[in-house]
């Protein structure tokens, strides 16, 4: 399995918002949609705001491909579930990344729709 560079991850975490993409069926990318991004140890993550029910997160669910770019980093990524146990860490990285941001909208990526619909980013 391919793992993320300490530079790679440095520079996709040391952004606020990711370029997402997933292959559709006919093996093209779809438009990219632009999302906050977390990094958790060695791992890079993703939250749906608004749950499974948003297009971008759906077609994650299908190839399970895709491709990122974030911080001058372009890679082409596998959609996994989320590391059993990490929602707690992963509200935490949320926050202290985009303490920033008006509390509302910090916290509309850490209601329990959003937890749902969380992706691992892994490079191919």
């Amino acid at each position: 399995m391919t793992t993320w560079t300490q530079d790679e991850l440095g520079k996709v975490a040391g952004t606020d918002e990711l370029r997402i993409s997933s292959v559709r069926s006919d093996g093209t990318l779809s438009g990219a949609r632009t999302i906050w991004v977390v990094r958790l140890g060695d791992e890079l993550y993703v939250r749906s705001v608004n749950g499974p029910t948003a297009a971008w997160y759906r077609s994650t669910q299908g190839s399970r491909a895709g491709h990122i770019e974030a911080g001058g980093v372009s890679r082409d990524v596998t959609f996994t579930d989320p590391d059993p146990g990490s929602e707690d860490a992963l509200d935490a990285e949320y926050r202290a990344k985009y303490h920033g941001y008006a509390a509302n909208i910090v916290n509309s990526i850490l209601t329990d729709k959003a937890k749902s619909a969380a992706v691992k980013l892994v490079p191919r």
